[in-house]
């Protein structure tokens, strides 16, 4: 009977020994918390990621190339991929997550349905009326983070960003022309700043990577940005690789590249006179022979949209063109660009690619005539110089 009033009594002890510890337990680690919790001003501007560089940040302006000459109009898509792989090569060097824009400039010579949409003899001349892009819609900006971090210039992290470089002032943000890289990773100015605003050169945001024919400085190379597709780009050409099985590719670059222009004489002149001529079907036949075996799948891209162009090369190949998928292609294929980057995804699958032009030395091309750095206008040839095609 002595019993049950000693337990009665011990009730009360105990439950207000456990409350009194839980309050315990719980103010101890409330302040354990706000000892070591980062302030939520920090966690706006970076909030968790897998990237580990996030907490500065390079800004070169809300379009590639501009401000600068191209502001009103814009280069093709190559061009304007050299310009933003020297910002990502900057962005890399200082150990910074590159703001990029948002969207990518199309321009309506590059905006051609062309050779997606021919019908028996019929070529459409029909354009993509966009005149740009979302930039996520081309590139995979997640698998591109994995080597250099970036964000869009339409994200709220950039918002944040903004916001706090302003709070920081001068401690938050720089506006820098004409200074190297070197610079801005050495100087202690620059370092430390959350945010550094450059203003590229106004020829073209790839004049900042003055060292870019010097291979060894370049810490990008070409096939950087081709190989980091959007996944549904990325997608759709796999699924062409395969239904391609073992096959060869050809890049046939002609349309802009082949514009002659008269001299004071009223004669005609070209920038690249061989080209013409070289991506013509009976001179693409004699030059590629000795690269791929009769008899091989050759998927041919072009800007050339004159229908059965290509035609005499399937007198020796099975030939592929982007148009034979257009059914896989049409639901997901909003501009040129897109198309591009879908069948160059195919063209670094094929086991021989020869291109137009070499971009570098070991490169098989259609053409000796170089691709860039050429001023000098000559007359167009259209036929065999000297020995050349005596072997076809």
């Amino acid at each position: 009977m002595a019993i049950h009033p000693k337990s009665r009594l011990a009730k009360p002890r105990s439950s207000i020994f456990i409350l009194t510890a839980s309050i315990a337990c719980i103010a101890v680690l409330y302040l354990v918390s706000c000892l070591v919790s980062v302030p939520a001003s920090i966690q706006n501007v970076v909030p968790p990621n897998r990237h580990t560089l996030q907490d500065k940040y390079l800004y070169w302006g809300s379009r590639i190339d501009c401000p600068g000459k191209h502001c009103d109009s814009c280069e093709g898509l190559g061009h304007q991929e050299s310009s933003l792989r020297c910002a990502l090569e900057e962005a890399l060097f200082l150990g910074r997550t590159f703001v990029m824009p948002s969207r990518l400039c199309i321009n309506p010579i590059h905006n051609k349905k062309g050779i997606l949409h021919q019908s028996g003899n019929m070529v459409s001349e029909e354009g993509w009326a966009a005149n740009s892009c979302a930039m996520d819609s081309l590139y995979d900006l997640d698998f591109m983070s994995n080597t250099v971090p970036v964000i869009l210039d339409n994200s709220k992290t950039w918002h944040h960003v903004l916001t706090t470089s302003m709070k920081l002032g001068s401690r938050g943000i720089a506006h820098v022309e004409g200074i190297s890289r070197t610079d801005l990773q050495n100087q202690k100015i620059y370092s430390n700043l959350l945010l550094i605003n450059r203003t590229a050169s106004p020829l073209s945001w790839f004049m900042e990577c003055k060292d870019r024919n010097n291979r060894s400085s370049i810490m990008l190379p070409y096939s950087f940005l081709p190989s980091m597709a959007a996944k549904k780009l990325r997608d759709a050409a796999e699924k062409i690789k395969a239904h391609l099985g073992d096959y060869d590719a050809i890049h046939v670059r002609r349309g802009d590249k082949i514009k002659t222009r008269k001299d004071r004489f009223g004669v005609d002149r070209s920038l690249h006179p061989h080209l013409d001529r070289d991506t013509r079907a009976e001179f693409i036949l004699c030059r590629i022979s000795k690269w791929v075996p009769r008899g091989r799948t050759l998927f041919i891209a072009s800007n050339e949209r004159t229908p059965g162009f290509f035609s005499p090369l399937s007198a020796r190949y099975k030939l592929a063109y982007s148009s034979n998928y257009s059914s896989l292609l049409d639901p997901i294929i909003e501009n040129n660009y897109q198309l591009f980057m879908v069948e160059r995804f195919i063209m670094m699958g094929a086991k021989t690619f020869i291109r137009t032009f070499k971009e570098d030395d070991t490169d098989l091309s259609l053409t000796d005539d170089p691709k860039k750095n050429t001023k000098i206008w000559q007359i167009p040839v259209y036929s065999w110089e000297g020995g050349e095609g005596g072997n076809c």
